[in-house]
């Protein structure tokens, strides 16, 4: 990925409708080259999509909830049941696995505490979890979906 490359992220991840002719200006091509480039880009799984953001709380989504999961099991059957079931869960947007005293956190967003209430019983259910700990957002105070795109050769 050369810097040219680094530019059209850059740009995509603040604007993904800009035209063709728009970005290849931006980054001093002429539209061709550029598309092609954008294109590679999404063959190569670097670019993954292109999406709407929405604001949560302007449809209704007024509570965000970390959870912290622990578990007794570690087995690849558990991770492969786990996974499956909360990827399924329409309220859970990030699962991470965790290194230190945390198994798993999840990102989960809700209108409100009974809906959370809801979610947290089909949780409990779905899975034999040792603890769950549920940590409510009382502000979002920084929101980001773009990257800071490293120069190049600072990647590992």
């Amino acid at each position: 990925m050369d810097a040219i490359d680094r530019k059209i992220l850059t740009i995509l991840q603040d604007k993904a409708d800009i035209a063709v002719a728009d970005l290849a200006r931006a980054v001093g091509l002429s539209p061709t080259p550029c598309w092609k480039r954008v294109q590679k880009l999404e063959n190569a799984g670097v670019i993954l999509g292109r999406v709407a953001l929405v604001d949560p709380q302007k449809i209704g989504l007024g509570l965000t909830v970390f959870v912290s999961i622990e578990t007794e099991d570690h087995s690849q059957p558990w991770l492969a049941r786990f996974a499956a079931a909360v990827s399924a869960m329409p309220e859970v947007m990030d699962i991470y696995r965790m290194a230190g005293d945390v198994d798993y956190l999840l990102r989960v967003v809700v209108v409100d505490t009974a809906a959370y209430d809801a979610f947290y019983q089909r949780l409990i259910s779905a899975v034999p979890l040792k603890k769950v700990t549920s940590r409510f957002a009382m502000e979002r105070v920084k929101a980001s979906s773009a990257y800071r795109i490293p120069e190049a050769g600072s990647e590992r």
